[in-house]
């Protein structure tokens, strides 16, 4: 096999987590949470038929990142997994004081992740760390006091998953949120255990969902940032062109009545793919 000057490319099945208010906790506290996170991982991979014992990972007290064999079950770290986490926690914390409740936030990602000699390398790591410490998936714990667990799947996950219909998750349960965290800008969609995460507030300027009247009708704002329309499962259907004319002109074409065509002059974004448009 003929090996690249990087090295031998792979994609890995890849999942981040993280407690909530581990930093404001005392050392008791820290000490239990440290203590009932791994426990409550093993016990939803075993449910879930994953073998942790082969997953690559990288413990850091109240989070851990973990890389899972090539050949991994998406489907089932993306439902029954979950499924199981949120019940380990919800059993952990009955009759617990909300100030002593876990609550977990959890990230899941399939890209590329390529061993290194001090752990992996590639935009796949970086990618679902920068989700997991996204505000839209913070906020949306945050907006939740009673939810246990917290999940955010990244596009090929969600579209090629979810949305398709390989797991009991109905795509509406998720919400599709623009993620932007340091250098790192993409999309996500977030899922709340035991809340409709559509009327949680996460603030207007992480939400990266529109209404259906906004996204279904295509003759709305002119696609002035290139990125076309959503369907009813959250995936994307692209109306822009490399000109930047908008939908706006197709529309007033259709009514008989004069044009109007926008020209755009930069850079748009349409999820994580970028269009140069010049004048």
């Amino acid at each position: 096999m003929s090996v690249g000057a990087m090295g031998v490319f792979d994609r890995r099945l890849l999942l981040a987590v993280d407690a909530r208010g581990y930093g404001s906790a005392d050392t008791a506290r820290q000490r239990e949470i440290q203590t009932v996170l791994p426990r409550l991982l093993s016990e939803s991979a075993e449910a879930a038929g994953l073998d942790r014992a082969s997953w690559v990972r990288q413990a850091a007290g109240d989070s851990e990142f973990a890389v899972l064999p090539a050949g991994s079950d998406e489907q089932a770290l993306v439902e029954p997994f979950m499924r199981r986490l949120d019940a380990g926690l919800r059993a952990h914390n009955r009759d617990r004081v909300p100030g002593a409740r876990l609550a977990l936030r959890a990230a899941v990602h399939f890209g590329p992740a390529s061993e290194a000699p001090n752990g992996f390398v590639g935009p796949g790591p970086v990618e679902v760390s920068r989700i997991l410490e996204s505000d839209p998936l913070r906020r949306a714990l945050a907006a939740a006091p009673d939810a246990a667990l917290a999940v955010a799947l990244t596009a090929p996950v969600f579209t090629e998953l979810v949305a398709q219909g390989y797991t009991n998750f109905r795509p509406e349960e998720f919400r599709e949120v623009v993620v932007e965290k340091k250098e790192y800008r993409g999309r996500a969609w977030l899922w709340v255990s035991g809340y409709d995460v559509h009327t949680l507030d996460l603030g207007d300027s992480v939400t990266g969902s529109r209404s259906a009247s906004d996204s279904g009708s295509g003759s709305g704002d002119g696609s002035g940032d290139g990125s076309g329309s959503s369907d009813s499962s959250g995936s994307r259907t692209d109306s822009g062109s490399a000109s930047g004319s908008g939908s706006g002109s197709a529309a007033a074409g259709a009514g008989g009545g004069d044009s109007v065509t926008t020209n755009l002059h930069g850079t748009v974004f349409n999820g994580n793919v970028v269009f140069g448009i010049s004048k």
